[in-house]
């Protein structure tokens, strides 16, 4: 992969799990990623494991900027690794643990070539990486875990019983909250207690700072002629201003919506970026292309059929005349469902989509209202729509913390759960599992979700 003269391909099947962990390409689960990919892999491959790898960072950015404990860190981290990044340890006897190794291999060396490029990109990639070590240190098996660290040559001493009792408070400062904010560097304290995670997760922050800023930052450079590889490595650097979402393509309630469903749906489900299309919409009675195309493409996957949209628009443009509406709206929106042009069936746009493409202007009412509105007017606008919610003026100032750093997904995930909370969402939960709202389709589906819950456990008590 960085290597030309030294290239070789991946061969699963010269892996056997039977064998002993020593034998294997990768044979423990703990990684310091010091040796760079030689293999050949295929263009799929380097941005799916990327994703993957990509998906998991973007939580745990997400949990830091939520406050999170470590153990609420580390319990969402684990769920997402469960689902995105499966790392099972050698005793595993069911699963190709080498192929997951491999993966996780690559994944992470995709991300370095992405976020190599600016001192904020690496310092919150190493911050991300680091909280993923220690998750994994810490749920390690022992056994594999002490093998892994007697392979590595740390040129560290074990602190004795004496020891122990002589640098207590030195040693009490390992148990860091914060994996990035690194310990003492004097050598009496490289005497490191064995189990410490602290003293392992600085030498990957320092390390992996080190080569972000030399050697990988050196095979960018050569990367940077290839089209195809520049245009995932700039996609994977904007991963962190939004999470990184799944498409959606298909309804997400499982019902269809009629048109004249939506003012209401609109007012008890809607993220703020749709309420706020959905409000311009309705007062006056146009929205721009953008506009257009980013709520009409929301309101496809939520459940509106063609049929239904076209009556939907046709009513909100209830200032136009029907010939004026056929020839100039009504293809665009038949082309949205795939129906004209190149038939394509395009997917609703993602948060990070939203925030990173089609800019507003001064008179656009399309974009992330988060990003875009000045912070008056945001702060006016949440209270105007989701007061009736429970979202109260104590409430912003943590909104616009979030805001303030640039962590706009988190602050919608905040919205979302003070507006459900009188349906049991609590601080931390998310759109579920404490996960972060990373699309407009989610944010709506889950809040239907949660209203159908209620609705059914009312049935259930009458």
């Amino acid at each position: 992969m960085y290597n030309n003269s030294e290239r070789r391909k991946f061969d699963p099947a010269k892996f056997d799990s039977s064998k002993s962990v020593n034998s294997s390409e990768w044979p423990f689960r703990l990684n310091f990623y010091d040796k760079s990919p030689w293999y050949e892999v295929s263009l799929e491959d380097f941005e799916r494991h990327a994703l993957d790898r990509l998906r998991v960072l973007a939580e745990i950015e997400s949990s830091f900027a939520r406050n999170r404990s470590w153990e609420e860190l580390k319990s969402v981290t684990t769920r997402q690794c469960k689902d995105h990044l499966p790392l099972n340890s050698s005793s595993a006897s069911t699963v190709d643990t080498q192929t997951e190794r491999r993966n996780d291999h690559l994944g992470h060396f995709v991300l370095r070539l992405a976020f190599c490029r600016s001192e904020d990109l690496r310092r919150r990639f190493v911050k991300a990486e680091t909280a993923l070590f220690r998750v994994r240190y810490e749920s390690d098996d022992t056994k594999e875990r002490e093998l892994f660290l007697q392979s590595r040559d740390f040129k560290w001493t074990e602190v004795s019983s004496e020891e122990k009792l002589q640098y207590a408070s030195e040693l009490k400062g390992l148990g860091i909250q914060q994996p990035e904010e690194g310990i003492p560097t004097t050598d009496r304290l490289y005497k490191v207690l064995r189990n410490s995670s602290a003293l392992f997760c600085e030498h990957l922050r320092r390390t992996l700072k080190m080569r972000l800023m030399s050697s990988t930052a050196r095979s960018i450079m050569r990367m940077d002629g290839d089209t195809r590889l520049t245009e995932i490595l700039n996609h994977m650097s904007r991963g962190f201003v939004a999470g990184v979402a799944s498409e959606y393509s298909g309804p997400t309630t499982g019902d269809e919506i009629r048109a004249d469903m939506v003012d209401d749906l609109a007012k008890r489900h809607f993220p703020l970026c749709m309420r706020n299309l959905h409000e311009c919409l309705m007062r006056d009675r146009h929205l721009k292309h953008f506009g257009r195309l980013q709520y009409g493409l929301f309101l496809k996957v939520l459940g509106l059929s063609i049929d239904e949209a076209i009556a939907f628009w046709r009513k909100s443009f209830s200032n136009l005349t029907d010939d004026k509406f056929n020839k100039e709206y009504k293809y665009n929106i038949r082309h949205s469902f795939g129906l004209e042009g190149k038939r394509a069936n395009y997917p609703a746009k993602s948060c990070q989509q939203i925030l990173l493409t089609d800019k507003p202007g001064p008179s656009d009412c399309h974009g992330c209202p988060y990003r875009h509105f000045a912070p008056d007017n945001l702060q006016t606008s949440l209270l105007a729509t989701y007061s009736s919610q429970g979202l109260t003026s104590t409430d912003l100032a943590e909104v616009m913390r979030t805001v303030k750093e640039g962590h706009y997904h988190v602050a919608c995930t905040r919205v979302f759960e003070i507006t459900h909370a009188a349906a049991g969402v609590k601080k931390g939960d998310g759109i579920g599992e404490g996960e972060s709202v990373t699309h407009p389709n989610q944010y709506a589906a889950k809040s239907i979700e949660i209203e159908k819950a209620q609705q059914g456990d009312a049935m259930a008590v009458e």
